[in-house]
């Protein structure tokens, strides 16, 4: 099943992303064929990262959960909330 896991930035942290973003990518990578989908939420202006989205398959959200919270920018302190949900791919 996937799961979409949509976390939002602390207001003021863009530098705790940018001291921790070459650490959270390894994370990322070390889901292999798992990660469905993943990459910054951006601000209006296009440009500033205020978030993360990130589409796993996984057994459970319990899985999902256990790598969240061992994420380098959960460690970290980045996010002010963090919420995980199934999600079914339909288009395209």
């Amino acid at each position: 099943m996937l799961f979409a896991l949509i976390c939002h930035d602390k207001p003021d942290h863009v530098h705790v992303r940018m001291e921790n973003r070459p650490a959270h990518v390894e994370h990322l990578k070390s889901l292999g064929d798992t990660l469905f989908a993943a990459g910054p939420l951006l601000a209006d202006d296009n440009e500033t990262m205020i978030g993360s989205l990130v589409v796993i398959e996984a057994d459970t959200k319990a899985d999902v959960e256990t790598f969240a919270t061992s994420d380098p920018y959960a460690v970290a302190g980045l996010f002010e909330s963090v919420t995980i949900t199934p999600w079914k791919k339909v288009l395209p």
